[in-house]
């Protein structure tokens, strides 16, 4: 089970939080946030999906290929990788971590963060620095914190890579959900700027937020960066929409 690998102190956590599942709620054992049978029940993305967005694909396509939705669009990013589908279980434990103030699901997100590492197309891959996605200030006052920057800093502790927040987004945008791709696009544009003093020249970045869903921002924070000069960006998602 990956989220077992980033809890440091699961017997602290556990005085602090119930050991309930984050799913059903039935009791866990001490460090734990699934049980075995939401654990089983998570829905992991595997070939054949998106080289470019992980988009999971119904078929028996067996070569390397780009969805429609990224073919006919600009994608800034190298590869955007997602473990898991946002579905039941890890959509629940998402929506808890960031509105329902559950820090301490960071650990089980991170760990499924953690499981997307492991994908070919950045395993091994060498970054000089993680980058999480900003919130504007003002949300970031509403909500208490940045789920992305808590979600980075856990990888930093794996990976012994610097988190540097050199992304700001300088621009409160309305609400994506109601927008198709081509608007989240237009939406976003101008809402990211480089961080003052920030340098990212030939630098390889990995950008990490908590869920995909069209791309449109990660495209965004990838297109800043590599107007400034990284060398490449590679994203991470918990989970894909």
């Amino acid at each position: 089970m990956f989220y077992r690998n980033l809890n440091p102190v699961p017997a602290l956590i556990s005085l602090l939080y119930p050991s309930a599942c984050a799913g059903c709620g039935k009791d866990v054992d001490s460090g734990e946030y699934i049980c075995p049978d939401c654990d089983s029940g998570l829905t992991r993305i595997v070939r054949p999906f998106c080289e470019k967005c992980s988009e999971p694909f119904q078929g028996a396509i067996t070569q390397a290929f780009n969805c429609a939705n990224c073919a006919h669009r600009e994608l800034h990013f190298d590869a955007a990788v997602s473990a898991f589908r946002s579905r039941g279980v890890v959509r629940k434990a998402i929506l808890d971590f960031k509105y329902g103030r559950q820090a301490h699901l960071r650990h089980l997100i991170g760990s499924w963060l953690l499981a997307g590492m492991d994908d070919d197309r950045i395993r091994g891959r060498h970054f000089d620095v993680i980058v999480p996605v900003p919130l504007h200030p003002a949300r970031q006052r509403e909500r208490g914190f940045n789920q992305a920057a808590l979600l980075a800093n856990l990888l930093n502790e794996r990976l012994s890579v610097s988190v540097r927040p050199m992304l700001e987004r300088i621009r409160y945008t309305t609400t994506q959900t109601a927008f198709d791709r081509a608007e989240r696009m237009e939406n976003l544009r101008g809402a990211f700027r480089l961080r003052k003093n920030s340098d990212v020249r030939e630098l390889g970045v990995l950008l990490i937020d908590d869920v995909l869903t069209t791309g449109s921002t990660l495209s965004e924070c990838a297109r800043v960066l590599k107007r400034a000069g990284a060398g490449s960006v590679y994203a991470v998602t918990a989970a894909r929409a």
